[in-house]
């Protein structure tokens, strides 16, 4: 553009001059000493004329095209700055929701744990009151005899208590790579020495990108696995099915993925009756141990 402006400044300068000196152009012209002569004069003199006027139509031209462009960029500055507003709101909005998932899920699952242990209670204190029962009544019906072995109460054994899952404190408020930065220390000091040393960023990842707990995948592979080293089928540390996998990136983000569609977001006893359901209590208390510790 300075460039352009230059030349069509120096052409206005010489239309300028060519006006104010006509007259003696025009005699210029007429001095002519053959038509030859007179014909080269005006040619010479169009030329001038011509480039002049191409410089001034070039500027303008230019000028246009730099004010649609500037009209263009702002255009797109505004469309980039409302797309950004937009990834903003949806971000924080996304945000709140796993922080409320996240709400939601540890509710659940401390109340799940409560009634649980509730049940247990229950069961163990009706087993014990039918076996008293039984036993009085027995002790009714016999001889007194000193010698006669006492009789087994026959009560429901007890599995142990169901403990309550403690909050795992992710930030979901956090951006991405802080939460990913925080967590994967976190698991990778846990995972230290296993098969699995090291995954503590893919877990992290996986965790932050399907909403899920990022302590439970990692401790689910020590209670079926410990932690990658007696796996059944290849790279896969969680008892997950018959799948089999080509690298832990890859299972690690199938497992969690798979947590998130079909277990929520963090431990609870709905989740290991269906996750182990022969041997759930267990199951779920070895776990919820694990995801304490990391």
């Amino acid at each position: 553009m300075p460039v352009q402006q230059d030349r069509g400044a120096q052409a206005m300068r010489h239309m300028y001059q060519i006006q104010q000196d006509s007259g003696q152009l025009i005699e210029l012209v007429l001095s002519a000493k053959s038509f030859d002569e007179f014909l080269t004069s005006l040619e010479y003199l169009d030329s001038i004329q011509r480039w002049n006027q191409t410089q001034i139509n070039q500027l303008k031209t230019t000028q246009d095209e730099l004010a649609a462009t500037q009209e263009a960029l702002e255009n797109a500055k505004l469309a980039v700055d409302e797309e950004k507003d937009r990834a903003q709101r949806a971000l924080v909005e996304a945000q709140t929701i796993r922080e409320e998932a996240q709400r939601r899920a540890q509710e659940e699952a401390k109340a799940q744990a409560e009634a649980a242990q509730r049940a247990q209670e229950e069961a163990e204190a009706k087993a014990k009151a039918e076996a008293a029962a039984a036993a009085e009544a027995e002790k009714k019906e016999q001889d007194a005899t000193p010698e006669a072995p006492e009789q087994p109460s026959g009560g429901a054994s007890s599995e142990g208590s169901v403990d309550s899952p403690t909050p795992d404190d992710a930030d979901w408020s956090s951006d991405k790579a802080s939460f990913v930065s925080a967590w994967s220390t976190r698991i990778d000091a846990y995972l230290a020495g296993s098969p699995l040393s090291g995954q503590g960023r893919t877990f992290a990842e996986a965790a932050w990108t399907y909403g899920v707990d990022p302590r439970w995948s990692p401790a689910i592979s020590n209670t079926e696995s410990s932690k990658g080293a007696q796996c059944f089928l290849s790279h896969n540390a969680w008892g997950w099915g018959d799948v089999s996998w080509d690298s832990w990136e890859e299972a690690i983000n199938a497992h969690v993925r798979g947590l998130a569609r079909g277990y929520g977001y963090t431990i609870s006893v709905d989740a290991a009756k269906k996750y182990c359901p022969p041997n759930w209590q267990h199951w779920y208390n070895a776990t919820l141990a694990q995801m304490n510790l990391i």
